[in-house]
């Protein structure tokens, strides 16, 4: 069973980076990328930059602690690709699918209104972790109000598609009003 029309697009791949200011170097400075968000994930204990190329993101993860799962990937299987996620309409009925097809997944999330996701798991497919998900609402191409030195620093928080700024608590909207 085919999940092409569910798939909404490719939005980004993500590098696993032990130094998310020194791969800004490389994909903003040097190859002319341009910030478009990011922020700190609390549950997973990672920081994540976004950054577009040409027509795709690039999202670079790394982790806030020596010891939690993204740390013990990098140090297993060293920086560079972590996985691609698809945008889909309906995670839960392309779960389904996947699994339909012999493709099994994992932790399928749709607790959330603002997110749903499910991933691949990477021996099902072809050692690519993909996470298929669905923002609500679809996160923009740029984050108005925010810079790559908030992210850097650490001064925004982001998780299941809402994002904030830590020393307030103020929630950082989207898109301009």
């Amino acid at each position: 069973m085919s999940i092409a029309n569910h798939i909404n697009k490719v939005d980004h791949i993500c590098l696993a980076v032990r130094d998310a200011a020194r791969a800004c170097n490389l994909f903003i400075d040097v190859m002319g990328g341009r910030f478009v968000g990011g922020g700190d994930n609390p549950r997973m204990g990672a920081r994540a930059v976004q950054i577009k190329m040409g027509k795709i993101k690039v999202e670079l993860l790394q982790p806030l602690e020596p010891d939690n799962f993204l740390a013990e990937y990098i140090d297993r299987h060293g920086e560079g690709f972590h996985h691609l996620t698809i945008y889909v309409d309906d995670v839960p009925a392309v779960d389904t699918a996947m699994n339909d097809a012999g493709f099994a997944t994992v932790d399928l999330s749709t607790d959330h209104d603002t997110w749903h996701e499910t991933f691949t798991r990477p021996s099902q497919s072809f050692g690519a972790l993909i996470q298929l998900s669905r923002p609500q609402p679809p996160w923009p191409d740029e984050i108005p109000g925010i810079t790559l030195e908030d992210v850097l620093e650490g001064r925004i928080a982001v998780l299941d598609n809402v994002m904030w700024w830590k020393d307030s608590g103020e929630e950082i909207a989207l898109y301009e009003a």
